[in-house]
């Protein structure tokens, strides 16, 4: 992804919106007049006026949108977030009502970052800002078949002061997410975070910096986990990510290893650090799994999974299902973790499938799902 285009693609983003918003609804303002202000300014920049979306409406005070201004991208508005009213996150309110999938409209998009996925899987902008605190960017990247990374934990900027969210992006494809990362780790190389401040028990996470000129050598050593050792995966998604797999098996992309990814469910852990009390019996949980995916890490850098459980639910909510069952276990150990798009399932819903790797691994991660991505590129199952 280039910002070649300059005034005349935040044009383009702006008609596109206009005209495809009213349906989907995944804007919550849109800034027109001054998006078409900036793009004249930001024309001769690195990234020549390129059009992007940003996460709710304090989504153009983050870190990440700082950094792709300044570089010269063009922001065109705030996409939806879930309203109030609920207690689920994995739908969004949008200026035109509710948000809904591109695919399927009679279900949701996933959320938090829920207009952010809906922008881009509709074309309306190519790059979308969102955070990720248990699945807020990969689940509805999965949901809406576009590609969504959660950075690691600590080495971006973040508000959340438990430490469990992170700087993401979404975009339609991983090439694009490069963008976004030589934006924002150019700008933050040097920084050296040594980890996470302390949330109560004194859980931190190793930082190292993530390396700009990463590139894994194909195949990539990976480990297959169809559920985490936990979860409850629907049959069909999970023959979907399944076949996936052994596609890129086929293609030369991942090398599968005989070494399994068995974690604690991390449900309750991360529900007691998001409120600030956590117990005893989660530090543990914590140390625990850290220790096993240390180890799984420490053999082979690339961890593979379904993205979520499920396909995408109704507008009525998900019921008993937790979405974020196979995501904020990455939250919670701080890993870099994304999605790309794995396949259909046959009612025509999209399904994700989860790369995760080691700490500061951002860069070789998203190298490593775009040839995933164009490996898969044609798949409809």
């Amino acid at each position: 992804m280039t910002g070649t285009g300059g005034a005349g693609a935040v044009v383009s983003a702006l008609e596109r919106i206009g005209r495809d918003d009213p349906r989907l609804s995944a804007f919550v303002e849109v800034w027109h007049e001054q998006a078409i202000a900036d793009a004249e300014r930001a024309a001769h920049l690195p990234l020549g006026a390129l059009p992007f979306a940003v996460k709710g409406r304090a989504g153009i005070r983050s870190y990440a949108a700082r950094r792709l201004i300044a570089a010269g991208a063009v922001p065109v508005g705030s996409t939806s977030v879930p309203g109030p009213g609920t207690p689920w996150q994995t739908w969004g309110l949008g200026a035109h009502g509710r948000t809904v999938n591109p695919w399927r409209a009679d279900r949701t998009p996933g959320g938090s970052s829920a207009g952010s996925a809906v922008a881009v899987a509709a074309d309306m902008v190519p790059l979308a800002t969102g955070s990720d605190g248990a699945g807020s960017v990969r689940i509805p990247a999965a949901w809406c078949g576009v590609f969504g990374l959660k950075t690691t934990n600590g080495l971006l900027p973040s508000p959340d002061r438990t430490g469990l969210a992170s700087a993401g992006v979404l975009t339609r494809s991983a090439a694009g997410a490069l963008t976004y990362l030589r934006c924002v780790l150019d700008a933050n190389r040097g920084r050296g975070p040594e980890g996470l401040p302390g949330v109560p028990g004194g859980h931190r996470h190793r930082v190292p910096e993530a390396d700009p000129q990463a590139a894994p050598a194909l195949p990539v050593p990976a480990v297959f986990s169809p559920d985490l050792g936990y979860a409850d995966v629907e049959p069909e998604v999970a023959a979907v990510v399944r076949r996936a797999v052994d596609r890129l098996v086929a293609a030369g992309v991942v090398r599968p290893t005989d070494r399994t990814c068995d974690l604690l469910d991390p449900r309750e852990a991360w529900q007691e650090v998001r409120s600030g009390e956590p117990s005893p019996r989660t530090r543990e949980l914590r140390r625990e799994n850290d220790r096993r995916l240390d180890v799984l890490f420490a053999r082979v850098p690339l961890l593979l999974s379904p993205t979520t459980p499920n396909r995408p639910h109704g507008h009525g909510g998900p019921g008993e299902v937790h979405s974020t069952a196979l995501t904020w276990a990455f939250n919670l150990s701080g890993h870099p973790a994304a999605t790309i798009p794995a396949g259909f399932t046959t009612d025509g819903c999209p399904v994700g499938l989860q790369l995760v790797a080691e700490h500061g691994a951002d860069v070789s991660l998203v190298e490593t799902a775009r040839a995933a991505q164009d490996a898969l590129s044609t798949v409809r199952s």
